[in-house]
């Protein structure tokens, strides 16, 4: 009978190994080091910042340092310059040796050098005599995230660390440093170690599912209790009222992205540009509350119990509105009923669309001889009709520049009103259809002939009006624009 072979062990088995590691990430405590860098150009200076906020003690050699270096060791602490050439003695004892120079035989002068002492270097820009290189940084200290490519792609890296940026909230930091106080009291109870397991994975849980706003007191304890039980404690919900911009995605603000990125739920307008709600986490709940006038719409009272309903669930729920939530955006009815129910809400600012066909057009709504003042106004009462209480001496102000919001359909009664009010009949007037959306229109003419020309397009997308002297810039860039042309011709 053949005897059975013992059973083997994960010892015994040749597990894969890793290969093609292009380096090993490894994070370097400065706090109370020394640290030397040579040379006084703006690149020392950048890494010399960088040192002195981790917390080394600078020394730094340059018999030329430039006039931003001198600045910065003459406003901290802890930073030493001496006007010569760094020599072999000055990096004895240093953590890390960081210099700029120019030559091959300079970087290898220097490396020697810190070899002979013992400290990594770094030569900037350099990266064949350096022992170490830096990447780009996402600080949430003491959360610290770095990138690298190797030096092959140094512009990827940077575009990584921007992506990284928006995702993650600056609150995030205070929730990484409670960390560091609450391992301490964890190690002082009698806790084990599956119970201690569940604890860090709830901490990391609640740390990304409220990121946007600081631990509590009362978040030690709960997390703990929930470890202990196994459970994970019961999330509160909330509402954030998000400005999506006029139209192009690329104007959203990277809060409003964060936001976005984090949603259970988005409660989105008809004004809201697709290529924005799609910005939303993929596993988002997307439900369309469009409100637009004349035509058939969720009902505000509708859109509040909805949010209400959803947050009081555990829902994160985003309220996207186009342009900026606070600008005839009803956001005051939906702040007050939130309030009223405990639920907690914020507001995320966006680029309203004035301020976006401005941009889109290239001309400003301020200038110093013609237009001091910018006021915006709703063309759309409650009943749809031009509302009665403007101040219409303010619209009529030759030195102020005003933008109508939904003004489409009240246009030539505007107009109207406007003339009859004594405004000049010559005043330049402009409607932008769509600012910033890639089918964006607008045309120009003045406040008195405006609704004519409106009138014979077909406009049917969210529009702003601008009336004053300063719209009379879009017809003086068309021209620069065609003269140009001309000439090119």
């Amino acid at each position: 009978m053949k005897k059975a072979e013992p059973p083997r062990s994960l010892a015994d088995e040749e597990l894969p190994l890793a290969r093609g590691l292009a380096s090993v990430p490894v994070f370097f405590g400065l706090e109370g080091k020394r640290a030397v860098v040579a040379g006084g150009s703006k690149a020392a200076l950048w890494k010399a910042e960088l040192l002195h906020a981790a917390g080394a003690e600078l020394d730094i050699y340059s018999p030329d340092p430039c006039a931003e270096l001198c600045a910065f060791v003459e406003r901290v602490s802890g930073a030493r310059l001496v006007r010569r050439p760094i020599e072999p003695e000055d990096l004895r004892g240093a953590a890390l040796a960081i210099a700029d120079v120019e030559g091959e035989a300079q970087a290898e002068n220097f490396k020697a050098m810190a070899k002979a002492a013992g400290a990594p270097a770094n030569i900037i820009d350099k990266p064949a005599f350096s022992d170490f290189q830096f990447g780009a940084i996402v600080d949430r200290s003491p959360l610290v995230i770095g990138i690298s490519t190797g030096g092959g792609a140094p512009v990827l890296a940077q575009a990584l660390r921007g992506r990284l940026e928006a995702m993650l909230p600056h609150k995030v930091k205070f929730w990484a440093g409670a960390a560091k106080d609450w391992r301490r009291q964890l190690k002082g109870l009698d806790l084990p170690a599956s119970a201690r397991r569940r604890f860090w994975e709830l901490f990391s849980a609640r740390t990304l599912d409220a990121g946007r706003s600081a631990p509590e007191a009362d978040d030690f304890s709960a997390l703990l209790d929930a470890a202990r039980a196994g459970a994970l404690p019961a999330r509160t919900g909330s509402v954030a009222l998000v400005g999506a911009g006029p139209g192009d995605p690329e104007l959203l603000t990277l809060k409003a992205l964060r936001v976005l990125q984090s949603a259970d739920v988005v409660l989105f307008d008809d004004l809201v540009a697709p290529g924005v709600v799609e910005m939303a986490r993929r596993e988002a709940e997307r439900i369309s509350v469009g409100k637009r006038g004349y035509r058939p719409s969720c009902r505000q009272e509708h859109i509040v119990s909805l949010m209400m309903s959803l947050a009081a669930s555990g829902k994160r729920v985003v309220r996207l509105k186009g342009g900026d939530p606070m600008i005839f955006g009803r956001a005051n009815e939906e702040i007050a009923a939130l309030r009223a129910a405990g639920i907690p809400v914020e507001v995320v600012p966006g680029v309203t669309a004035a301020l976006g066909a401005a941009a889109s057009l290239k001309i400003s709504l301020t200038e110093r001889d013609r237009a001091r003042r910018v006021q915006f106004i709703t063309a759309h009462a409650h009943d749809g009709k031009l509302p009665e209480d403007i101040d219409w001496r303010s619209l009529c102000d030759p030195r102020a520049s005003s933008v109508v919001y939904m003004g489409l359909k009240t246009l030539g009664v505007l107009s109207a009103r406007l003339l009859a009010q004594g405004l000049d009949p010559s005043t330049p007037a402009l409607l932008v259809e769509r600012a910033t959306w890639p089918d964006e229109r607008s045309v120009a003419g003045t406040i008195a002939d405006l609704p004519g020309k409106v009138l014979a397009e077909d406009f049917s997308g969210p529009c702003v009006i601008l009336i004053g002297a300063f719209a009379a810039q879009q017809d003086a860039l068309a021209q620069q624009s065609e003269s140009r042309a001309d000439g090119a011709a």
